[in-house]
């Protein structure tokens, strides 16, 4: 029986000759081979990064709306009218600083470079620079033509391979990957703070307004007053469930080092998982800090022991293979 690097069917007609390149279709046996980060996973976009998606454009725009809308509903129906003053200031300086931690959040997560992988780098030439040994393996991706690093995957959206793409978000329009996680994680979690706080505020307001006059508890109609409250209510709800739903998932892939991909499409055990506290802090950016909550500061991106992104050999699919014969 032949070894699994002898299982190929060869392309081109190079089998033979020590050194040469050849595109097969194969089944590698599982092994992890560390290629330096700077020739493979170093992103080739420079500038700001932003996805031209007619869809996620407009759910980021909405976001944004939502936010605005509550913001509104918050300082012009709640707040500016209550005679409290110190309960305005404090829930006032409350909510939108949240809603101001939100919003950067949203904005970093759509604008952060996600992991690409740089495009087009899948050329004969190319490999051949690497300086792979013979019977190395290195996957590349046929619809960009990029060489594919290890837990590393395609988006149809982004037309680009993401490094640990957890999945594409619309809500951001972007891909949720390796370096933005943080920043998505930091979104749901604020949003889901603006929401708790409106909606409790919403319940002191309709209580306040039943013991007193309606007409004075608001500078609006009491008929337009209900209806604004009861819609920001309605959203405050709505988007509590979803971002805590999202944000409780995402610590999860967080901490089981799983993404969302990895996790539908069974790939756990194809490599050595990190312990919990070690990929919180990989993911936040270091040691547990005030800068973890904020989302104006960086985070490191992913090594391997060796401090090299790893290239994976193990099931292929829908995949071409660049291999390096042996002699």
């Amino acid at each position: 029986m032949k070894s699994p690097v002898h299982r190929c069917r060869d392309v081109d007609h190079g089998r033979g000759q020590t050194g040469t390149v050849a595109v097969s279709e194969c089944l590698q046996a599982e092994q992890r081979i560390p290629v330096s980060k700077d020739v493979i996973t170093s992103s080739s976009t420079s500038g700001l990064w932003f996805i031209r998606d007619t869809c996620g454009i407009v759910c980021a725009v909405i976001t944004w709306l939502l936010v605005f809308y509550a913001e509104f509903v918050v300082v012009f129906v709640m707040l500016l009218p209550s005679k409290n003053l110190i309960y305005s200031v404090v829930n006032g300086t409350v909510f939108n600083s949240l809603a101001f931690l939100a919003l950067a959040s949203h904005l970093r997560a759509m604008c952060t470079d996600p992991g690409a992988v740089p495009k087009g780098n899948a050329t004969k030439e190319y490999i051949e620079s690497l300086q792979l040994k013979p019977g190395q393996v290195v996957y590349k991706c046929p619809k960009c033509c990029s060489i594919k690093p290890d837990r590393a995957h395609h988006c149809s959206v982004c037309r680009r391979c993401i490094r640990k793409m957890d999945h594409h978000c619309p809500w951001v329009n972007n891909c949720v990957g390796e370096n933005n996680q943080k920043y998505f994680v930091l979104f749901t979690m604020y949003i889901a703070l603006v929401s708790l706080h409106s909606l409790v505020m919403v319940v002191f307001h309709f209580l306040y307004c039943f013991e007193d006059d309606w007409t004075k508890c608001s500078s609006f109609s009491p008929p337009a007053t209900v209806i604004l409250l009861i819609l920001l209510c309605f959203e405050g709800l709505l988007f509590l469930i979803f971002t805590s739903v999202m944000f409780g998932t995402q610590v999860h892939s967080i901490c089981t080092d799983e993404t969302g991909i990895e996790r539908l499409k069974g790939e756990t055990g194809k490599w050595g998982k990190m312990p919990c506290w070690e990929a919180m802090q990989e993911a936040f950016g270091g040691p547990l800090a005030f800068s973890w909550c904020s989302p104006f500061t960086g985070l490191s991106c992913r090594k391997d022991s060796e401090g090299h992104a790893a290239v994976m050999q193990g099931e292929i699919i829908e995949e071409d293979v660049i291999t390096i014969p042996l002699s």
